[in-house]
């Protein structure tokens, strides 16, 4: 049976294979709960022996031309290009995503790679001649030394290339820890960077569970962590890296809400809703979970227009493209996700679609769910207050925007948002004030492009910086500034005991 090791110092290993503390961890195809391997979970010997090879890397890798670093990363674009049918199987077999799901996000991670390719343009220092009698001064970004990133089940491909690319590129090096759940797609683009040119020690995956990550976070060679999993997760991680003097951007959970005006187009806000609530099987951390509707003649409609489309989703193995959502990630989710949805019906809430009485002929035994609907769901339901990650779309009704507001602002989260509407002047005030950090006007999933940065507000993050685009720069470097004078040769100067200044 295949095992999935890890990749340090440019080379595959199993490592911990020979010791006594060797472990494995089945990996399952969520369709079928077929065993499609076993993954080996990093000591804490191991993890420490990544960071020593990222470590030793480091020196030479910093000194390494920008431009030089940046072509690695054009030969890795096209072979991530090149290989994009492989990837997008091993993101499938292990999550279940619809393989045409699994292709767009591999082509957001392409284009991270693309913006990381302007580097160059981005470390470029300020320089000011004459700050002074012959003085100048200039800044320049500096790498941070070993960095680290401990990535999620749900967008195993995404999120790395989020996090190493830049990182590395800035001239960092880099130790990975993706998802146990999810390994394979993570450590094969590492090897096809290793192809493109990667030093060996420069860029290092581990693979494992708490004993790997707290390492990673207590370890004093490490300088800088990003996290992307569910806020308990990032809030243990933000508070145990920054206590051990790290960086640490840690994104955590979400609650998304859509706001549905009564001016809305109806048919489309629909449409949208669909891939946004039951896209990847609702298991994204921009899935819009909750439907506001304002005006009780605006639910109505809208819950018979999401039944109508509810009725001819295709739901099974995310290996035929014809399907339109795959399983759940796990029998143990799964489970998780059954529960929340019998919560909601003891809580009250009105279930109009229930997605568990599903039938998948043949696939029996994979952890599928069907879409479901829920009506008439209060701000105080668990349902409403909890990350349900799974197909489950909740419906509120209000009067008006800003009763809906107020519903969005009072929640714990604040990753994503939108607003479906004609007017112009009700889309910008909702823009302007929503306390939510990624706001859609008639865009479901408002996900940043590459060239802007991805965070949320409140308890979806925990750090003060963004993820990929230009925070990322700023994340994976220090600023230092530098002050030059040369005085005139022969010229004897004073003693000066004011504070310099320009006065």
């Amino acid at each position: 049976m295949k095992v999935i090791g890890h990749l340090i110092n440019g080379a595959l290993t199993h490592n911990d294979d020979s010791g006594a503390g060797f472990r494995l961890q089945d990996v399952t195809n969520p369709s079928t709960n077929e065993v499609l391997g076993k993954v080996s979970l990093a000591s804490k010997a191991t993890v420490e022996e990544a960071i020593a090879a990222a470590e030793t890397a480091y020196p030479a890798w910093r000194n390494t031309p920008t431009a030089k670093r940046v072509r690695i990363m054009y030969r890795l674009r096209d072979l991530l290009e090149q290989n994009a049918d492989k990837i997008c199987e091993l993101i499938t077999l292990e999550h279940g995503k619809v393989l045409n799901d699994a292709m767009g996000e591999l082509q957001r991670g392409i284009e991270n790679i693309e913006y990381v390719c302007s580097a160059p343009e981005m470390l470029k220092g300020e320089h000011s001649k004459n700050v002074g009698p012959a003085i100048d001064s200039w800044s320049e970004f500096q790498p941070l030394g070993v960095c680290a990133g401990i990535t999620p089940f749900n967008f195993p491909a995404m999120v790395p290339l989020w996090m190493w690319p830049m990182a590395i590129a800035c001239g960092n090096t880099f130790i990975l820890k993706p998802s146990e759940r999810t390994p394979s797609s993570a450590l094969f683009i590492a090897e096809l960077g290793i192809e493109a040119g990667i030093p060996a020690g420069v860029l290092n995956v581990v693979n494992g569970d708490k004993e790997a990550v707290d390492t990673i976070l207590t370890d004093k060679r490490i300088q800088a962590v990003s996290f992307v999993g569910s806020t308990p997760i990032a809030e243990y991680v933000y508070t145990t890296g920054t206590a051990h003097g790290k960086r640490v951007q840690a994104f955590g959970g979400a609650k998304n809400h859509a706001i549905v005006m009564p001016d809305a187009d109806l048919d489309n806000a629909v449409a949208a809703l669909m891939g946004a609530a039951y896209g990847s099987c609702g298991e994204r951390c921009m899935a819009i979970s909750v439907a506001v509707a304002v005006g009780n003649d605006t639910a109505d409609t809208l819950v018979e227009k999401l039944k109508e489309q509810i009725a001819t989703l295709k739901v099974g193995d995310g290996m035929d493209n014809q399907n339109d959502m795959g399983p759940l990630v796990t029998s143990a989710h799964l489970e998780k996700v059954q529960g929340l949805i019998a919560t909601g019906v003891e809580e009250g809430a009105k279930l109009v679609i229930d997605g568990r009485n599903l039938r998948t002929p043949g696939l029996e035994q994979g952890n599928y769910l069907g879409a479901c609907l829920f009506d008439h769901v209060k701000p105080e339901m668990i349902i409403h207050s909890s990350e349900i990650f799974g197909p489950v779309l909740c419906i509120m009704r209000v009067e008006t925007m800003q009763e809906a507001m107020d519903i969005i602002d009072r929640h714990e989260y604040g990753n994503g948002t939108c607003l479906f509407t004609r007017d112009g002047e009700a889309a910008r005030y909702f823009s302007d004030n929503i306390k939510v950090g990624m706001v859609g006007i008639n865009v479901p999933l408002p996900v940043p492009v590459a060239h802007h940065s991805f965070g949320g507000w409140k308890r979806s993050l925990f750090g003060d910086l963004h993820a990929y685009g230009p925070d990322s720069v700023r994340f994976y470097t220090k600023r230092k500034t530098i002050t030059q004078r040369w005085p005139a040769s022969g010229v004897r100067e004073g003693a000066q005991f004011s504070f310099p200044s320009n006065g």
